[in-house]
């Protein structure tokens, strides 16, 4: 009997231990799958967080490009300028020579005038101006161009002859006495008288001193433009004069030169050709005479 009973709990004891191994094995899987589930949170927001920290430096990136791009853009722009105003700077150079080499040429060839004091010879900057007095070139109250005057721009066209690169403004002044009765038939005014010895002169220098006419511009000023007082002799002696400029022709700048050169309200200039010349007539009042 005692023997029945204790294998009748043996079936008991079984089960029982059965029941706490699946319940221990039920515990440990829980577990398992809980840590799972909170390591692969943790993978996903650590992943999530690499995902963001490589969008931030991607954008990073492309700033940093986008900043060498414009500096890259920058910098050759920088050497471009700095090469262009080093070429410009070469070609001031070379014209600053050529024109101090223009200048000396003509003191030499216009020596006896210059000491004389009938020519003047002065330089601003990339510019060369050359002041004759009438007497030098005219008889008085005449606009043709007289034997003395036909040596002087002789010696003068062979000298703007050789120079290639610069526009010449040949301008004519005059004081603010009105030509005599006698010579108004040819000259009504000052601005007639003033503009025909430009021409004159134009033409000659193209004619006889081999200048060729397209660097040539023909203006006249008529008494507007004084350099003295015609109250004495000597300031309407000096206002009655015929200006020749010589304006750089860079090519960057060469229509601007040809438009300040023509440019003055009340010049009337005739480029090239000089029979077209013509003046704008202003009122003049009647003043006593003087010798042109």
């Amino acid at each position: 009997m005692e023997e029945e009973r204790g294998r009748a709990w043996v079936p008991w004891l079984v089960t029982a231990l059965v029941a706490v191994l699946a319940g221990l094995v039920l515990y440990l899987s829980h577990r398992s799958t809980t840590r799972a589930d909170a390591e692969a949170a943790a993978a996903t927001a650590k992943a999530n967080e690499a995902d963001a920290a490589k969008q931030q430096l991607e954008s990073k990136l492309a700033a940093l490009e986008a900043e060498h791009t414009k500096l890259t853009t920058e910098k050759d722009q920088l050497n471009a300028e700095k090469e262009q105003l080093s070429q410009t700077v070469q070609e001031q150079e070379a014209e600053l020579s050529r024109l101090k080499a223009t200048y000396e040429d003509l003191q030499d060839k216009l020596k006896k005038e210059i000491a004389e004091g009938a020519i003047r010879l002065s330089q601003d900057g990339g510019r060369l101006q050359v002041d004759l007095v009438d007497k030098v070139l005219f008889d008085s109250g005449d606009a043709s161009i007289s034997t003395r005057g036909q040596e002087v721009l002789t010696r003068l066209g062979g000298v703007l002859s050789k120079v290639d690169d610069k526009l010449i403004q040949v301008s004519g002044h005059t004081d603010d006495s009105p030509p005599t009765q006698k010579l108004q038939a040819t000259f009504p005014t000052n601005w007639e008288l003033s503009v025909a010895r430009a021409v004159n002169v134009v033409r000659f220098l193209q004619e006889k001193g081999g200048v060729p006419a397209k660097r040539m511009l023909a203006a006249g000023y008529g008494d507007t433009r004084p350099l003295g007082a015609n109250a004495s002799p000597q300031g309407r002696a000096r206002n009655r004069r015929i200006e020749l400029l010589l304006i750089p022709e860079l090519a960057a700048k060469r229509n601007t030169a040809i438009a300040k050169a023509a440019a003055p309200s009340k010049a009337t200039p005739v480029k090239g050709a000089p029979a077209k010349a013509a003046a704008t007539k202003p009122a003049v009042g009647k003043k006593s005479s003087s010798g042109r």
